[in-house]
C-alpha cells in the first residue's frame, strides 16, 4: 500500500534530475559572474577626443554583452528550477477514456491533468493505434473532448499523428478567441526581392505573435536584414526569451554591429487568444489599425528603428478584442503611398471595407494604396490583418 502511494506521489512531479538542475544552476552562476565582470560605470582613461569615443563605444560593447549574459543565466534558472505538476485523472473517467478509445483502436496510457495559467488544466497522455493504422490528433482530440466534456485541442509540438509507436500528447483547452491572418506585398519598381519581411508565431500557451519588419532602404540587402531579425526574434521567442528581453538582445546586437545603413523596424502584434487581448509594440514600425465594425483606432508610437542606441525602452500598447476585431499593421510604403494626411485618409478606408477574410482585406487595401499612389510603387508595400472571432 505504501508503495502505490509512493508511486503515484511520484508520478505527480516531473523536473530535471538533480544532475541537471545543479549543472544548470552551475552554468548560471557562471553568466552572473561574467555579467558583472562586464557591468562597470563609464570612466574614461586620459586621452583625447577620439580615445574617449572609442573607449566609450568599448564601454558600451561590453554592456551589451553582460545584458545577454544575464538573460541567459535568467533562461537557465528558470529551466532548472521548472517543477511540472500532474494530477492523476480520476479512475472513471481514466476506464471511460481507455474503453471508448479503444474501441476506435486507440490505445491510451497514464492520462494525467496538467494545470496551466488562471484555473486552466491541460490533458498529457500516451496514444497508440493497432494493427499500423494512422489517426490524425485533432480526430482523437475530439473524441476526448466528447467523453470528458471540455473543449481540447492539440498544444504546439506535439505529434500530429496517433501512429503505432507510443507518443507522448498535450492537449490544450480551446481558447475563448480564434485568430485568422493574412497579407499582401508589392516590392518597389525596379527592385526584385522586397525589403520588408513578415512572420507568425504560434507559441502555444494560447498566444499569436505576428511581426513585421521594413528593412532600411530597398533590394535584396534590405530584405535579408527584416529576414534577419525576424529569424532571431523567432529563435529567441522559441527558446524562452519573452518578447522585450529578445526586442533588446537584437537591438543590442545591431548597435553591436556599428552599421549606420542596418536599422530595420520591427512591428509586433501579441495576441493573447484566452483572454482576447492584444499587446502592441513598435520598434520604427508604422501605425497599428484596429477596426471594430465602422469604427477605427490608429496605434503608433514614436520609437526609432533597432540599432540607433545601445539600450531601448519599448512600453507595449494592450487593447482588449472584441469579436470581429482586425488588426491592420502596415510597412512604411503604405503610408508614404496615401501621403501626408494617411492617418485619416486609412482610416477612412478602413472603416469602409466590407470585406471579411484578413486575406480579402489585405489585398483590397494594397490594391488601394496603388491607386492612392498613382500605380507607382516607390517602396515595398507590405499589409498584414489579423482577424479576432470567438470560438
Amino acid at each position: 500500500m505504501m508503495r502505490r502511494k509512493r508511486e503515484e506521489k511520484e508520478l505527480q512531479t516531473a523536473q530535471v534530475s538533480d544532475l541537471c538542475r545543479r549543472r544548470l544552476l552551475s552554468y548560471a552562476d557562471s553568466f552572473h559572474e561574467l555579467a558583472r565582470s562586464y557591468d562597470r560605470e563609464f570612466v574614461p582613461e586620459s586621452g583625447g577626443r577620439e580615445a574617449v569615443l572609442t573607449q566609450r563605444r568599448l564601454w558600451e560593447s561590453r554592456q551589451i554583452i553582460s545584458g545577454h549574459l544575464d538573460e541567459m543565466a535568467k533562461i537557465m534558472t528558470e529551466a532548472a528550477c521548472e517543477v511540472l505538476s500532474f494530477s492523476p485523472m480520476e479512475g472513471k473517467k481514466k476506464r471511460l477514456l481507455t474503453q471508448a478509445l479503444a474501441e476506435e483502436g486507440i490505445q491510451v496510457e497514464a492520462p494525467h491533468y496538467l494545470p496551466r495559467e488562471d484555473g486552466r488544466q491541460a490533458v498529457v497522455l500516451t496514444m497508440s493505434t493497432r494493427r499500423g493504422s494512422r489517426i490524425s490528433v485533432e480526430d482523437a482530440a475530439d473524441m476526448i473532448s466528447v467523453l470528458l466534456d471540455r473543449r481540447l485541442a492539440p498544444a504546439a509540438g506535439s505529434p500530429y499523428v496517433v501512429e503505432t509507436d507510443p507518443q507522448s500528447f498535450v492537449l490544450e483547452e480551446e481558447t475563448g478567441f480564434l485568430a485568422l491572418t493574412g497579407f499582401a506585398k508589392a516590392t518597389k519598381e525596379d527592385e526584385t526581392v522586397s525589403g520588408d519581411n513578415y512572420a507568425v508565431v504560434d507559441a502555444g500557451k494560447g498566444r499569436v505573435t505576428v511581426m513585421l519588419s521594413d528593412g532600411t532602404g530597398s533590394g535584396e540587402r534590405a530584405g535579408r536584414d527584416s529576414e534577419q531579425v525576424l529569424d532571431l526574434m523567432e529563435k529567441m521567442l522559441e527558446a524562452g526569451y519573452d518578447i522585450d528581453a529578445a526586442i533588446n538582445m537584437v537591438n543590442t546586437a545591431l548597435f553591436a554591429a556599428g552599421e549606420d545603413v542596418n536599422h530595420p523596424t520591427l512591428d509586433i502584434c501579441d495576441i493573447d487568444l484566452y483572454g482576447g487581448s492584444c499587446q502592441l509594440r513598435k520598434v520604427g514600425g508604422a501605425a497599428t489599425f484596429l477596426k471594430r465594425n465602422q469604427e477605427v483606432e490608429q496605434v503608433a508610437m514614436g520609437n526609432l528603428p533597432l540599432g540607433i542606441f545601445g539600450q531601448m525602452e519599448v512600453l507595449p500598447v494592450e487593447r482588449k478584442l472584441q469579436d470581429g476585431d482586425y488588426l491592420i499593421m502596415v510597412s512604411d510604403g503604405v503610408v508614404d503611398a496615401f501621403g501626408a494626411e494617411y492617418e485619416n485618409t486609412m482610416s477612412s478606408v478602413i472603416a469602409g471595407i466590407q470585406d471579411h477574410s484578413p486575406g480579402e482585406i489585405a489585398e483590397h487595401l494594397l490594391r488601394l494604396a496603388l491607386c492612392a499612389s498613382g500605380g507607382k510603387i516607390r517602396d515595398d508595400m507590405t499589409i498584414g490583418v489579423i482577424g479576432v472571432w470567438e470560438a
